[in-house]
């Protein structure tokens, strides 16, 4: 059973498996539109994790300039940040060794 929320216009807003406040209609089947409006929800949802990955890696430059120009000390950060930010800075410098091993054998053949 679907739970239905449409705004005034008549186009869906919400799809719940569990009644809610505020819905206008239910549908015992996942029509065409419900399906439409699900899968229009999952790529909304992957885009903006997506963008939380990038910003993620936005966030990482920003701390890296403000402690590189003694505006922030790693310090400064709660414990748990500072071992997030220890640990990811690892795992970048494991990756660009790779990354050079793999360029120097390709400089090699």
């Amino acid at each position: 059973m679907y739970y239905l929320q449409r705004n005034p216009r008549g186009t869906l807003v919400r799809v719940d498996t569990q009644p809610f406040e505020g819905m206008t209609g239910e549908s015992e089947q996942a029509t065409l539109e419900i399906t439409h409006w699900e899968n229009h929800q999952k790529a909304l949802l992957a885009g903006l994790q997506k963008s939380d990955l990038e910003l993620v890696r936005v966030l990482e430059d920003l701390i890296y300039v403000l402690t590189s120009k003694g505006i922030l000390s790693i310090t400064d950060l709660p414990v748990a940040a500072q071992n997030k930010l220890s640990n990811r800075s690892l795992l970048r410098q494991e990756l660009d060794s790779l990354e050079n091993l793999l360029n120097e054998d390709e400089i090699l053949l």
